[in-house]
Formats: structure tokens, sequence, C-alpha cells
């Protein structure tokens, strides 16, 4: 199934999904580079939620552009396999080798804004990123590594001291609190 359809099928959680699901197909329909970072309007990027196995810990990354705690996640690039994009990202962001999607099927949809900024000397202007995530676990006694060209720290939180850690108060709000009452939900 393509990434198309997966959005298609995926049923939102809150308002916040429905309107960023709408947006996504759309720009799907009217973009043909919507996986690609060349298009300087908005490209898909994936995200995991990474948990310990009693779900009662996030694993964060310092991200050096943002200047916050935050999930891990990366562009596209090209690839149409948003899941395997994320799970990628994990083990470059972190060095985390042994971790597993709770379920191959979109968890979460959001579309994100991006300031402009540098990165490795050019400037990237601001854009959107259609944000597919995914739930994965993994366990608290691998090794993390940190990858000092986006990111300065990788550390376990407990749930509420990952929150306070985040200085981007919308994404508290809006993205990781909906995230953590979807896990808590699920059981």
């Amino acid at each position: 199934m393509g990434l198309y359809q997966e959005i298609r099928d995926y049923l939102p959680y809150n308002e916040q999904e429905e309107q960023d699901k709408e947006m996504m197909l759309r720009f799907m329909e009217q973009n043909k580079d919507y996986l690609e970072r060349m298009n300087r309007t908005a490209h898909f990027s994936a995200s995991v939620w990474v948990m310990n196995s009693g779900r009662t810990k996030v694993l964060m990354v310092y991200h050096n552009i943002y200047h916050s705690w935050s999930w891990i996640g990366g562009h596209a690039d090209g690839e149409e396999d948003l899941a395997a994009v994320a799970l990628r990202e994990l083990f470059e962001e972190t060095g985390v080798k042994d971790a597993w999607l709770v379920s191959d099927k979109i968890f979460s949809l959001e579309s994100l804004t991006v300031d402009g900024h540098e990165k490795r000397g050019v400037y990237v202007p601001s854009h959107l990123h259609l944000n597919v995530t995914y739930l994965a676990e993994a366990y608290e006694e691998e090794e993390l590594v940190v990858k000092p060209d986006e990111n300065s720290g990788v550390q376990w939180f407990e749930i509420e001291e990952a929150l306070a850690a985040c200085e981007e108060k919308w994404m508290v709000e809006r993205i990781y609190r909906k995230l953590v009452d979807k896990v808590r939900r699920m059981g």
C-alpha cells in the first residue's frame, strides 16, 4: 500500500489530525515532489515516538536547530516507506539498534512549521513538514550515541519530565501531549 492510501485510511484522533490529513492528501494530489525537500513549500518527514517497554519513559534528542529536547525524525528524501525512514532516523540520531514499531500503521499525523534556519552553512527557508509519526519501543539499556551535526544530547525521560524539558510550547501542548494520551488510551 502506498503512502497516499495509508494516509487516506488513517482515522484521525482529533480535529488537528483531521485538518492535517486533508491538507496532506490535497498537497500530494497537487505536488509530485511531496517526498523531496527540494519542494520549498512543504515535504514529508517521519518521526518516531520511542518508549521503553513499560511505556513509562520516552527517548528524546536535544535538537541543535530548535535548541530543545524533541522526538526523533527526519526527511523522507524520496522514500515513500516512512516507517523505514523513522527507524533509520532513530538509529542515525541515537545509535539505538534494537527498536521495533508497535505497529506498522501510522500513529499520528501533523503539519509542522519549520522556521528558516541555516544547515551546514546554507540558508533553508521557512516551510512545512507534513509529518507522519510511528510508535516504537526500545530497550533503555542500549548504548546511546549523539549525532553532533544534528543533536547534542540523547536521553531517556520519564514522560512528564520529557514534556517539561521541551522548550517548544506548541509541540508540547499540541503534539507530545496528544501522543502521550494516545499511548495511555492503548493501555
